[in-house]
């Protein structure tokens, strides 16, 4: 198997966490975002004749619901394994593999963009990019990790813990961007105006302990922690911290902390 060089661009490593269990993920792991997607496109008013991006778009299921509201929607993401289901649920849409830091369109060629929990506090290029590629008064909304300590359903992100220590500290540094003031100032800084922080409800719900632990270790984060415990101790563990939330009757469910921004490009 060939080996990535250290100067192997970080973008192209991402399919190694993230596409490794493409169907996983695309199956069992993002249709627990679906008030998230649904809540965004609401707030941005995403309807007929809107020019959408779609940044870091992992299997497509955010471009599929704004394409059902009338949307003409792209993507890109770093994953092919991903874009493959991407362009499987969406045949018409135009979704790319390639780096949001450099996004492959024109300056304009949007009226709205959105991010899903895609962007960080460590690719903030990323911003920048969003903004060349809208049209003057055109709109931006991105999700980030909020306050996960204290989310009710903190105990559904534990496990990714197990990831070395400064693994676990760069995601740390990663989801920053949801504390007082960071998204914002990256916004501005990056030219957009009137931006708005809100509150985007997010409920992750599994059938149960056995479904939520494969549906987790599909993930970017689970995968630093196979990569250090392997796979069958993240699941155990995955497992074992699911028991201890069944409830009779019901679907386990995790409430997280997810911030939401909404802001604009100036017109000339």
């Amino acid at each position: 198997m060939t080996r990535p060089s250290a100067d192997t661009p970080q973008w192209l490593l991402v399919d190694e966490g993230w596409g490794r269990s493409a169907v996983d993920f695309a199956a069992l792991s993002e249709p627990t975002n679906c008030r998230e997607y649904v809540s965004m496109h609401h707030r941005l008013g995403v309807d007929a004749g809107d020019r959408l991006l779609d940044v870091a778009c992992g299997s497509g299921l955010a471009i599929e619901l704004a394409r059902l509201r009338g949307a003409s929607v792209s993507g890109i993401d770093a994953s092919p394994r991903l874009i493959a289901v991407a362009r499987d649920r969406n045949p018409e849409c135009d979704i790319r593999v390639g780096d949001m830091n450099a996004l492959p369109w024109d300056p304009a060629s949007f009226d709205v963009v959105t991010s899903f929990r895609g962007i960080w506090a460590t690719t903030p290029r990323a911003v920048a990019e969003i903004h060349r590629v809208l049209r003057p008064g055109g709109r931006v909304g991105i999700t980030v990790w909020g306050h996960l300590k204290v989310s009710p359903g903190a105990w559904a992100l534990a496990p990714f813990r197990l990831a070395t220590t400064e693994k676990v500290d760069n995601q740390a540094a990663m989801v920053s961007l949801g504390r007082p003031g960071a998204g914002e100032q990256l916004l501005e800084s990056s030219g957009f105006a009137d931006v708005k922080r809100l509150n985007v409800p997010c409920a992750l719900e599994f059938a149960d302990p056995e479904v939520y632990a494969r549906a987790m270790a599909a993930t970017g984060p689970a995968y630093e922690a196979i990569q250090n415990v392997g796979e069958a101790e993240f699941r155990r563990v995955a497992v074992e911290q699911a028991q201890g939330q069944l409830r009779d009757g019901l679907p386990l469910r995790a409430e997280i902390d997810i911030v939401g921004y909404l802001a604009r490009k100036l017109e000339p």
